[in-house]
């Protein structure tokens, strides 16, 4: 119902706690927001692993039955959106197989920019694949691997993929983790006890209870075992690509990420963003919930007044049935719904992180109005979305991008806005600090700092055949773009 892009996934591990399936469990629940398509726990208890895996929330794979049947001391869980592979079961992680060198369960965050290559090759020579997932790929380069030790074969394996990935792996007696050379995404150790854990964001750490030690560095490898924690370098040094859509709206504004507060950051970007685009008005008012820390940054810097003039009802699920397209609005409202006593007579400063289609943008800023607003100014706290994410991101086809193929003031006349104003990149990089230098930005910049192999066509014709935005409703559109290559 949201004009979003998707989150990509989460993942969470630990090792060395009697109750490991429970914590997980909770550690996914602190993640959901990372993926809302499946679920999956797998578990090991020095014999054997055992995984669970489902379609929809941790809420509704999980109870006490289910999580009584993942004994042992170590486990990971996962949480997914499909940014590569179908939404499909089969597809739900963690993966478990079982190979010359045992069993491992595997769960990632991130994309191979070169899985499709891989796997060809793999298939060639006779590999048979069970899922559509680029994930499957690091598993058929592990069972396929000569190395002496397991800690070997993953490092092996892992050295062969490029792209994006924060990995967690399970076998009976290891926890093991693995970031890709330029931490693209994130992952994090910390510490329970005596236990290891290793998790997206900070978020599940607090939720369990658990004290936060350090990131998982850009190309290290990690391993906890009965005889403690090592850690592995087998990646040359990269240059560090780390995903700064996390910080506008992926992660979670209670966690850390990449080493900083995710709300500061979020609200220093609101306060650059009231300095490069102000406007005379009367009121601040977010886009729930993912516009509130930027608009307070707004608020604070502007002296205007912050207020919620727009509420979101939490509690509509993924199976929500809409009804009829005759109420009006519906997919928006059900929702968010507008407070006529903030916005009636009101000069409204709108609040958000992105724009990405700007269908949902448009409703939103006709139901303030309709509320009886003066005026509504759209201000984005992030620079505008023109090409998608090859790392781990559900990003739409460039043609669906609205500010990939139209101008800043046909946006605003779709939105029916009465003024719209994007962050600049700079002042986005300016509110990350001073590791401003070490971040992706290629969802603004068409830039891709990974280079695509060989296959680079199947990811770079999204441009071929540009579509203009559809109103539902049948009002004006934006003018049909002139189709562009990335």
């Amino acid at each position: 119902m949201f004009d979003k892009l998707r989150e990509e996934c989460g993942v969470f591990g630990i090792f060395g706690h009697a109750e490991a399936s429970n914590l997980a469990y909770l550690g996914l629940y602190a993640l959901q927001h990372r993926g809302q398509e499946s679920a999956g726990i797998a578990a090991a208890d020095g014999q054997r692993v055992r995984v669970r895996r489902e379609m929809g929330y941790v809420a509704d794979v999980f109870n006490e039955s289910v999580l009584a049947e993942l004994g042992g001391s170590a486990a990971i869980g996962h949480v997914r959106y499909s940014t590569a592979g179908e939404s499909h079961l089969q597809n739900a992680q963690p993966f478990l197989i079982e190979c010359v060198h045992g069993q491992i369960a595997v769960c990632h965050n991130g994309n191979l920019v070169n899985a499709g290559e891989l796997r060809r090759d793999l298939v060639a020579e006779g590999s048979i694949f069970q899922t559509t997932s680029d994930t499957e790929v690091i598993l058929h380069l592990y069972a396929r691997s000569k190395a002496g030790s397991v800690e070997d074969a993953v490092v092996e394996s892992v050295r062969q993929v490029t792209g994006a990935f924060s990995l967690v792996m399970l076998t009976k007696d290891r926890l093991i983790a693995a970031r890709d050379p330029h931490g693209f995404r994130p992952l994090v150790i910390g510490r329970l006890g005596e236990a290891t854990i290793v998790c997206s964001e900070t978020c599940a750490l607090d939720l369990i209870g658990a004290t936060f030690v350090r990131d998982v560095e850009p190309g290290e490898v990690i391993v906890a075992s009965e005889g403690g924690l090592r850690s592995l370098r087998p990646f040359p040094a990269g240059r560090l690509h780390h995903c700064v859509f996390e910080h506008v709206y992926f992660a979670r504004p209670d966690s850390y990420v990449f080493g900083q507060s995710v709300n500061e950051v979020r609200t220093q970007m609101g306060r650059h963003l009231a300095r490069e685009a102000a406007v005379d008005a009367d009121v601040v008012v977010p886009v729930p919930d993912s516009g509130v820390c930027a608009a307070m940054g707004y608020a604070e810097d502007s002296g205007l007044p912050f207020r919620m003039g727009l509420i979101r009802n939490h509690y509509v699920g993924r199976t929500f049935i809409q009804p009829a397209q005759s109420i009006r609005h519906f997919g928006v409202k059900v929702k968010l719904n507008p407070v006529r006593s903030i916005l009636e007579g009101q000069r409204v400063v709108l609040i958000d992180d992105s724009i990405v289609r700007g269908t949902t943008s448009r409703k939103i800023v006709r139901m303030i109005k309709a509320a009886g607003a003066r005026e509504v100014h759209v201000r984005i706290s992030c620079p505008p979305t023109i090409s998608p994410c090859f790392y781990g991101v559900d990003t739409p086809r460039r043609s669906e991008l609205i500010a990939a193929t139209h101008t800043l003031e046909e946006i605003q006349r779709y939105l029916v806005a009465d003024s719209l104003a994007y962050l600049s990149l700079e002042g986005l990089l300016s509110a990350v600090g001073a590791e401003r230098d070490r971040y992706c930005a290629s969802c603004y910049t068409a830039h891709y700092p990974v280079e695509f192999p060989k296959d680079a066509e199947q990811y770079l014709q999204l441009a071929l055949k540009l579509e203009p935005p559809q109103d539902t409703e049948g009002a004006a559109a934006v003018p049909k773009p002139v189709a562009e290559s990335l």
